[in-house]
């Protein structure tokens, strides 16, 4: 049986991506679908098609810093166009500004700074997911 629940995770780069999604995997089990993107317009683009498969997008996991759009404002577009979908940041470089103009805009559920303590992850996901 195909999940209908999908964790999208956003990250430029692809070990985070794979540490992240085997991570999360090992964790929450099969009744989500891991997707993987390498930037914030791939990320949107991850959100579409799944959408159109019939696929519900439940948790945006991003980083901060990639190439193109930022984190902050990739989360920020997430919410407005699909305000039931959770949020999460998972970054070792942020701009504090950013981050509480993020967190302001209630745009962001919760901030975790790398290297990511797999327990408080985990825990973090389970509580965005309930």
């Amino acid at each position: 049986m195909k999940a209908d629940k999908a964790i999208l995770l956003v990250d430029d780069e692809a070990i985070i991506l794979l540490a992240l999604r085997q991570e999360l995997r090992s964790e929450l089990g099969p009744s989500y679908r891991y997707e993987i993107a390498g930037s914030a317009d791939e990320g949107l683009a991850v959100i579409g098609e799944l959408g159109s498969d019939g696929v519900r997008v439940v948790l945006v996991i991003s980083d901060w810093l990639m190439p193109g759009m930022k984190g902050d404002e990739f989360l920020m577009l997430v919410r407005r166009l699909h305000p039931e979908i959770r949020t999460m940041m998972v970054s070792g470089q942020t701009d504090e500004d950013q981050l509480d103009k993020l967190k302001a805009s209630d745009s962001l559920d919760v901030f975790i700074k790398k290297p990511w303590n797999p327990d408080r992850l985990v825990a973090e996901c389970r509580r965005l997911l309930e």
